[in-house]
């Protein structure tokens, strides 16, 4: 018999990119015996899970499915759930080097031994891949993910992004952005290179086109930058009078860069002007405090510093932009003040993926589930140690 990651993986390649879902599910159904596929992707907010074969679902049906799935999706687990006359909804992560892209259904006539559980993980393994790669080439996917029509804003901003988690051996790495479908100019970068990884937070300026445009720029420079072998101070400086060049100094960005030596847990960092960093121990929660520089692009030919801070093994650190710090709603004192340290807390057994979306919840819930007045960032950054567990 020809294993069955092997047809699956297969059939994807020869598929076009917008008929992945209906290439695996032909495969899967021939390989496995499965009565039913269905692929589930997390829209831009991570609130749901929406299937991409069946999205007309009945609404009872779709909830019970709906239930199970992102139990899978938050575990990053397989789960069992029990079909009709003895059958078996196998529910597995559809994950990529850490980014959470969904969860792949496999309805089965009967309950999967762990030989072939193996099999399916495998499967969704190669089918994350694949549509990762898709959605360079095909909008179906990115289609089933809005639940509303984003700005023209927010569309640039999401296409600038280079996902929105990463896992390693020794590190996770997460970040979200809110108001998902109206963002302007917050926004997060990084890039793992080596033992190096680089991670830069925007605290924009303004909103919509205008900001997303400005973050634009900027993001772009430091990565001209860094791609041609600058440190953190060459992606400080090209973006800064990159900025300043177009804008003489009437707008600039405030921007945290940080780089990070995988095996050391050094991490070296440009402070300008920049989001907020915290750190957590345990339960203690406490801010990294930096000198700060000047924000990029606010005057010409700016030089920039780096200085330098240890993390230790099971640290984790966020960084919050101000939309999230300094948040008032209603009158009420800035949410950086106290109630951030709180929902920081309570993600403590939570993974880094998770995290973010917490914090994001806790500040829906402090602006009383109302729509976020400013652009918010939330990113959280866990190191293991160099040799802590095996992934990624």
């Amino acid at each position: 018999m020809v294993d069955a990651p092997d047809v699956v993986s297969r059939a994807l390649r020869e598929a076009p990119p917008d008929q992945l879902a209906e290439a695996a599910d032909r495969a899967i159904r021939s390989a496995l015996g499965a009565v039913r596929t269905d692929v589930f992707v997390a829209d831009y907010r991570i609130s749901g899970l929406w299937p991409v074969l069946d999205p007309d679902l009945p609404a009872a049906g779709f909830l019970a499915c709906h239930s199970v799935a992102q139990r899978c999706f938050s575990s990053q687990q397989p789960v069992r759930d029990g079909a009709e006359g003895g059958g078996c909804r196998l529910y597995l992560p559809l994950t990529v080097w850490g980014e959470r892209l969904g969860v792949l259904l496999i309805e089965l006539p009967s309950v999967p031994g762990p030989a072939l559980t193996g099999r399916a993980t495998d499967i969704a393994g190669d089918l994350a891949v694949a549509l990762r790669a898709a959605d360079r080439e095909t909008d179906r996917y990115r289609r089933v993910r809005r639940r509303e029509r984003l700005s023209m804003a927010a569309e640039m901003q999401w296409d600038l992004l280079p996902g929105r988690s990463v896992a390693h051996r020794a590190f996770d790495l997460a970040g979200q952005l809110e108001p998902a479908y109206t963002v302007g100019g917050d926004h997060f970068d990084w890039s793992l290179d080596g033992d190096r990884l680089t991670l830069t937070v925007l605290n924009g300026e303004g909103n919509g086109l205008a900001a997303s445009l400005l973050t634009s720029v900027t993001v772009n420079a430091m990565r001209n930058a860094r791609r041609s072998d600058g440190g953190l101070v060459e992606q400080a400086e090209l973006a800064s009078d990159t900025v300043f060049y177009q804008h003489r100094g009437h707008r600039h960005v405030a921007t945290l860069l940080l780089e990070l030596d995988i095996p050391t847990g050094l991490m070296r960092a440009v402070d300008a002007g920049s989001p907020h960093m915290l750190r957590m121990r345990g339960k203690t929660v406490e801010p990294i405090s930096l000198e700060q520089q000047l924000p990029l692009g606010m005057f010409a030919e700016t030089r920039y510093e780096v200085q330098e801070f240890q993390l230790t093994p099971g640290e984790r650190v966020f960084v919050v932009s101000d939309g999230v710090w300094a948040a008032e709603p209603a009158g009420r004192e800035p949410y950086g003040q106290r109630a951030m340290a709180r929902s920081l807390r309570a993600t403590r057994l939570q993974p880094a993926a998770e995290a973010v979306g917490t914090v994001m919840r806790e500040l829906h819930a402090y602006h009383a589930d109302s729509d976020l007045r400013d652009d918010a960032v939330v990113v959280c950054l866990d190191w293991h140690g160099p040799r802590e567990r095996n992934g990624g």
